[in-house]
């Protein structure tokens, strides 16, 4: 199943976007983004998604300080890119994420994970990079099932304006490591393969 988009007006402001974004009655289970502005409305992720999320949540609670949580169901918004994002999972600091009702500013996170899906490989390798790496994001890590070289794992860090530079690159099968202040190996050959 593919993502839906919705349509809205070119000229809304962010705050009106966002309002009819939080009001407005969702399929359940669906995990609703906005991306460059457009709403967009994808089904809930696969089983094998489902389990890489978690091999990659359970390694990173090992490491992060005990003030830090991992979430699987945070909005992150970045206004300056007309983002509202869902990561597949966010490393942040549980006091500043617990300030916040419905979303909190993408800066505060440490760490994105994305694990793409048929229907969402292109934003989680184009547009969510740019947006993350303008938030100041310090990490993005991006698990690629459908990567035309074949299923990989890469690491982006040093954001500079919308562009992150990568700093490795992995084969599902190979270790990446996370550096400071995760300072984490992750194991790839925990993932399933499609």
């Amino acid at each position: 199943m593919s993502a839906l988009t919705v349509g809205h007006d070119p000229g809304q402001s962010w705050d009106d976007l966002v309002q009819f974004w939080e009001e407005m009655e969702w399929p359940e289970g669906s995990k609703v983004e906005i991306i460059e502005g457009i709403i967009t409305v994808s089904p809930a992720p696969a089983t094998h998604h489902n389990l890489i999320a978690d091999r990659i949540q359970r390694r990173l609670y090992s490491v992060i300080p005990d003030d830090w949580g991992i979430f699987q169901t945070l909005s992150i918004a970045v206004p300056s890119r007309l983002g509202m994002f869902i990561p597949d999972l966010v490393v942040a600091p549980v006091p500043l994420c617990g300030e916040a009702e419905n979303h909190i500013p993408a800066s505060l996170a440490e760490l994105v994970v994305e694990i793409t899906s048929k229907s969402n490989a292109r934003h989680d390798r184009i547009s969510k990079p740019a947006a993350y790496a303008v938030a100041g994001i310090p990490l993005y890590l991006l698990v690629d099932r459908w990567a035309p070289e074949g299923a990989t794992a890469t690491l982006y860090g040093e954001p500079k304006g919308d562009v992150y530079r990568p700093l490795s690159t992995a084969k599902f099968g190979e270790a990446i490591k996370l550096p400071a202040p995760f300072d984490l190996v992750i194991d790839t050959s925990e993932f399933p393969a499609d």
